[in-house]
This record gives structure tokens, C-alpha cells and sequence, in this order.
């Protein structure tokens, strides 16, 4: 198994007790995706994204004891938010429907209802990074995720999530610049260091950090651009220097940059994957 965070480790080694003590005959499998298989983790700040496997499907009373499990780590742990989604073996490379309803816990809160992290990015990271705490190993699981599948979602993703945001913000750019800086700061690190993320997949055909991201766009853009990547950079890692002195002036070539990723993206991706906006 590779190595976590020590914090991750002391968070998933009580949850695991937990688990195995409540559902000593349903648990099959908990796995790690996200920032920590990306060896990204940020204490404090990262969730800890897992995919945890049940034998069955869970009642009433089943999930008001996953419920009381998170209370009890979330007020042990209350820097470390765990974030993800109880689900059967046949579910797992399974994409979002709308039609389909599992119990999860995201925002300290369990709920029961569609998860929009079933997608193309979650299964690959697990398939290709993913780390195994309980249960068989990754390379034994049948995970169906294709490299067309996850360009045709990140696209997706990019025309109908991404560029209606930036229409948004950019239409209402006098009442943004009057946020605190906090807010602003993590707009700016949202926007573009999700993005430059998306565009290191596009590129590459692989999944990278959001700091990773960054850091390779570094050696593929110039000009201005580069001032507003690294200010996301300095904002995702807590470093405080700033390229900026005008919230609009840096607001606005977030916007500039967002908007020539989509379009670079659009241009040179497989166009034809892009629906009717």
C-alpha cells in the first residue's frame, strides 16, 4: 500500500475500526482517490476521498450508524474532512445517473441521493493512483474507464460547467471585486488551477494535482498569464506574495486566461465532442 499522511493514516484507522465494528459481515472494501492519490494532500485544507464498498445495500439504520461514525471522527478530527460514497462491487466504474441514489458524506454531512463524483476523473485516478486500505487489490477490480471517456467528459465538463461560471462571473465583475480577499482568492485558485488541471489532462491523457497543474502550465503559457498562475499557486500552497495589486486587474485575467484555456481546449481537442451550448 502507498504510504499516507500520518494524519490520513490515524483518521482512516479509526474509521476502519468503526466500520469493521458496526459491519463485521458487510464491509468489503475502502479505497483512497483524489488529492491524496495524487500525493497532493494538504493538511488542514484536502478532504481525504474515499470509496468505501458494502455487500449489500444499507438501511435506515445502517446509515444512521455511518452518520453517528463520521460524527464521532469528524469531532475527533476536525481538521481532516472525510468525503465520499458508500456503494455495492457492481457500482464501482459506474458513471452519475440521475436515476441512481447512494448514501455519502460530504460537507460533515451523510445524505442519501445522486453523487456527481461517479465520473470518468474519480474512476481513473483509483484505476491508474488509487490507494487500497481494506479489501482486494485495485488491479483486480473490473473498473471500465477509457481514455475517451475521460477526455469526452472533461470537455464536457469545460463547456457546460466551466465557461457558463465565467460568463457569470465576468457579467457581474463590479460586485465580485468588492468580496473579501478571501473569497476572491479562492475563486481565483478554483478557477484556475481547476481548470489548468483540466487542461493538463486534455494534453496529456493523464490526471494531475491542482499544484501540479500549475506548475506545468508554467512552461506553457507566457505573459500575463503566468502572474495570475503562480498568484493561484501562492494562494493553494499559503504563500502570501502577490502579483497583483488591483482585485479587477487580477480578477479580469483569470477570466482572460479561463477563457483562452476553453477555447485553446475546444480547438484542439476533438471539437466534435462539444454539444450545443
Amino acid at each position: 500500500m502507498k504510504k499516507v499522511p500520518n494524519i490520513v493514516h490515524k483518521v482512516l484507522t479509526e474509521y476502519n475500526s468503526l466500520l469493521k465494528k458496526h459491519f463485521p459481515n458487510t464491509l468489503e472494501g475502502v479505497y483512497l482517490h483524489g488529492s491524496i492519490a495524487l500525493n497532493a494532500f494538504i493538511e488542514g485544507s484536502s478532504d481525504i476521498d474515499f470509496i468505501t464498498v458494502m455487500n449489500r445495500n444499507l438501511t435506515k439504520i445502517d446509515i444512521q450508524r455511518i452518520s453517528e461514525i463520521h460524527n464521532i471522527i469528524a469531532l475527533k478530527y476536525q481538521h481532516s474532512k472525510l468525503d465520499g460514497v458508500y456503494i455495492l462491487w457492481e457500482d464501482m466504474g459506474r458513471l452519475e445517473s440521475k436515476n441512481d441514489s447512494y448514501p455519502y458524506y460530504n460537507e460533515s454531512k451523510l445524505s442519501v441521493g445522486t453523487y456527481s463524483s461517479l465520473n470518468p476523473v474519480t474512476w481513473w485516478i483509483l484505476k491508474s493512483k488509487g490507494i487500497k486500505i481494506v479489501g482486494p487489490e485495485i488491479c483486480t477490480i473490473k473498473l471500465n474507464t477509457s481514455t475517451d471517456q475521460l477526455i469526452s467528459y472533461v470537455i464536457k465538463n469545460m463547456n457546460f460547467y466551466w465557461a457558463p461560471r465565467i460568463e457569470r462571473i465576468e457579467n457581474s465583475i463590479e460586485d465580485v471585486i468588492t468580496l473579501p480577499t478571501k473569497e476572491i482568492n479562492i475563486e481565483i485558485e478554483w478557477l484556475v488551477l481547476g481548470l489548468l488541471r483540466q487542461f493538463y489532462t486534455l494534453k496529456e491523457q493523464d490526471i494531475i494535482s491542482k499544484h501540479g497543474a500549475g506548475e506545468y502550465a508554467l512552461q506553457h503559457f507566457s505573459g500575463e498569464f503566468l502572474n495570475i498562475i503562480n498568484e493561484a499557486i501562492n494562494i493553494r500552497t499559503g504563500q502570501k506574495h502577490k502579483f497583483f495589486h488591483s482585485e479587477e486587474k487580477r480578477i479580469k485575467t483569470a477570466i482572460d486566461l479561463s477563457k483562452y484555456i476553453i477555447k485553446y481546449c475546444n480547438h484542439n481537442f476533438n471539437q466534435a465532442r462539444v454539444g450545443e451550448r
